[in-house]
């Protein structure tokens, strides 16, 4: 696997985090501040160049039903328009709750409130790449069937 470039775009900022180049682990990156989509774009572009990704994943909030909504349809116009600057894949994959469970993450771990603000973002997109990560680790290993047997076929509990 390559390193991936994710990216989490909120109403004003716009979280990056990437995957290292086997496909494990992901980092949180930068924080870009929105300006205008095509602009977003090509920085988005650029910073994939930049740290070697051949690929970017976009985040996509699905409502939980899996319907769409206007931030799911804000998420594919912005995939388009990356795709217009950048050679690779450019794909979306669902986020549902992932700024909530980065949020919720900080403060189980004690970071006051002052100093979560401007990282959220990057961290909300790095949640993002780890879930896929993990997903995509899933089906690799384990034909995505998470559900454990013992060494007689017995399903444990």
């Amino acid at each position: 696997m390559k390193v991936i470039l994710a990216v989490d775009p909120g109403e004003k900022n716009i979280g990056l985090a990437k995957s290292d180049p086997l496909g494990i682990g992901a980092s949180a990156l930068c924080v870009i501040h929105h300006v205008q989509q095509e602009k977003d774009a090509q920085v988005i572009a650029e910073k994939a160049r930049e740290c070697g990704a051949s690929s970017i994943l976009i985040g996509q909030p699905l409502n939980a039903d899996g319907t769409e909504n206007p931030k799911t349809r804000h998420s594919a116009k912005l995939a388009e328009a990356v795709s217009r600057y950048f050679d690779g894949e450019v794909f979306l994959y669902d986020e549902y709750g992932s700024t909530i469970a980065t949020r919720e993450r900080f403060k189980e771990m004690g970071v006051r409130r002052s100093k979560r603000l401007g990282h959220l973002d990057a961290h909300a997109a790095q949640t993002i790449l780890q879930n896929y990560l993990d997903e995509q680790y899933e089906k690799r290993y384990w034909g995505g069937d998470t559900e454990l047997s013992d060494k007689d076929g017995e399903t444990l509990e």
